[in-house]
């Protein structure tokens, strides 16, 4: 038997946080929610032979949503693809839906359900739809997941209707800030009210205007607020202290998350009894440790191992106390503040490059082969991820025995493996004696000032012997690291790198949330801790549709709740 079913993501919103603010009385709606029905933790993690890695990259994990499949099956590991025959990285990429990160073709989205089934998807990122679909897909309007990817929408006439009623997203490609500049942190503040407020007047039209089998929205402020507002509400955060907004008191973040329960309660206002209510998270956000980790120490860890000796990035000195962290940092984006701690043999040139105009960049690192490429230069030649480190080193993984990819989740390193990469110097025989080596050095890396361990685990990606890539992340090591945000660390083989000024101040977790209610589901009750890859067959066992044998998950509600008869 059908039964209507309705799912509102909440992109990023971490349940530490949520669970907070409900038993603060802040979110009444979906405390509402919680008493009338289920609740339960997401923790989603991959296996890498055999090592069990959370994952926390955002499109990966909604992938992982839409598919109900790991990474593993569908070959879809992140939004950035290296090629080995050339040393280049290209980025997901779409127009009108027609080339996704993940195309659907092997595995289709659960929701792809056919003439049987009406559905509705407002912003679910990284979805995809076939030509079989029977129903509305409105993509990108207003996800920070996929923001590089373009706005459109299945049939395409329904975009420009909702831009013509309600105007383009004012989040849309403009939330990337920084967190010293107080005109953009207020900004973040009105724009996630306003485009919450708006996104939930859509979802209303839509659930007013037909009957849905399946509707689902996500809103991704909460994805936006967590990166650059949460350092207001945690006191443990290295930023805390720094967090200031002019023209009011109100803790921004506490505040992005009442709008959003608002407006989850506008929603549900007239939604039947009889209808399953899912809100949903398939990760989190937490103080971001991931940022510098991943696209400045790690590369520049790198750098120092292939050419022992040199220095490209922020030199400390080992077994001193370090310099206070950036709290008022001078440069209006964040590559400018890292790119003006390069280092340079030339002294006259370290101290102009501290104070010289980022247009007057060229003249200081000018010279027939300079360390690192400036990512103004990579800005000319059009490189979409000039603004991460990592690509600062580029031009020399040809000349090095590993490197780091670029990335914003995990850590990449990606062996330059003789007869797999093009100009690899890595013999297969070495392979494992060079992953050994690395993992070692990893762990020997500790935060310049706890001393403690910033490393949680290395994962290999190939098992012993087999090194191709095919439906394997593009790295052969992934590097997870340790919760406690840190600016510099101090390796005991390469020297101390930074202080660096933090990016982002919220990263990504592995933990998200299921809440549920609807006929039969118990009050107050709580649910098996799942993975996002259960998601999928919870929300088709609530339809009464078929689950497919591929799927990866298992219901969430059939393992733990018994539903009237």
């Amino acid at each position: 038997m059908k039964k209507k079913v309705i799912a509102i993501g909440l992109d990023a919103a971490d349940p530490v946080l949520l669970e907070r603010l409900i038993s603060q009385g802040h979110l009444p709606n979906l405390s509402g929610l919680r008493n009338r029905g289920a609740y339960g933790r997401l923790k989603t993690q991959v296996d890498l032979c055999g090592t069990a890695t959370d994952t926390i990259c955002s499109e990966r994990n909604w992938v992982i949503f839409s598919t109900g499949c790991y990474p593993s099956k569908t070959g879809y590991w992140d939004t950035a693809k290296y090629h080995p025959e050339n040393y280049q990285i290209t980025q997901d990429r779409n127009h009108k839906g027609e080339s996704l990160g993940y195309d659907y073709q092997e595995f289709q989205a659960f929701y792809d359900l056919g003439a049987e089934y009406k559905v509705g998807l407002f912003d679910v990122p990284m979805s995809g739809v076939s030509e079989d679909f029977n129903g509305i897909q409105i993509s990108v309007w207003g996800s920070h997941s996929g923001s590089h990817m373009d706005p459109y929408s299945t049939p395409d006439s329904v975009l420009p209707e909702i831009n013509k009623k309600y105007g383009r997203n004012p989040l849309f490609k403009r939330d990337f800030g920084v967190w010293w500049n107080p005109n953009y942190v207020e900004w973040v503040q009105k724009s996630v009210q306003d485009s919450v407020s708006t996104r939930a007047q859509v979802c209303r039209d839509f659930l007013n205007k037909d009957s849905w089998d399946l509707f689902i929205a996500v809103f991704g402020e909460t994805h936006s607020a967590g990166h650059d507002l949460l350092h207001f509400s945690e006191v443990d955060h290295p930023l805390h202290h720094s967090a200031k907004v002019s023209h009011t008191s109100i803790n921004p973040m506490v505040e992005a998350m009442r709008n959003v329960d608002k407006a989850v309660g506008e929603i549900l206002a007239d939604i039947s009894e009889d209808t399953y209510v899912l809100v949903f998270g398939v990760h989190g956000i937490t103080n971001n440790m991931a940022d510098l980790c991943n696209m400045a120490f790690l590369p520049e860890l790198l750098y120092r191992y292939n050419f022992p000796g040199k220095v490209g990035l922020a030199p400390g000195k080992l077994g001193t106390t370090p310099p206070k962290q950036f709290a008022n940092p001078k440069r209006k984006t964040w590559p400018g503040e890292v790119w003006q701690q390069r280092f340079d043999p030339n002294p006259i040139k370290r101290f102009l490059q501290k104070w010289m105009p980022s247009k007057f960049d060229s003249l200081l690192n000018s010279g027939p082969n300079p360390a690192l490429t400036s990512p103004y230069e990579l800005l000319k030649q059009g490189e979409d991820l000039a603004w991460m480190p990592n690509m600062w080193y580029q031009r020399l993984w040809p000349q090095m025995k590993a490197f780091a990819l670029p990335g914003v989740a995990e850590g990449f390193i990606r062996i330059n493996l003789a007869g797999r990469d093009r100009d690899g110097i890595v013999k297969p025989s070495e392979y494992e004696s060079i992953c050994n080596e690395l993992t070692e050095y990893l762990y020997r890396l500790t935060d310049a000032r706890t001393d403690q361990p910033i490393v949680k685990s290395v994962a290999r990606t190939r098992p012993e012997g087999d090194y191709s890539d095919f439906k394997r992340p593009d790295a052969d090591l992934v590097v997870s690291w340790h919760d406690t945000p840190t600016d510099v660390i101090d390796s005991p083989d390469f020297g101390r790198i930074g202080p660096l000024t933090y990016y982002r101040p919220g990263g990504h977790t592995s933990r998200g949330f299921l809440l549920a209610k609807g006929p039969g589901i118990a009050e107050n009750s709580s649910l098996p801790e799942g993975q996002a890859v259960d998601l999928a067959p919870t929300v088709l066992d609530l339809m009464g549709a078929d689950i497919p044998g591929h799927l990866d998950g298992s219901s969430l509600i059939k393992r733990s709740i018994p539903v009237a008869t």
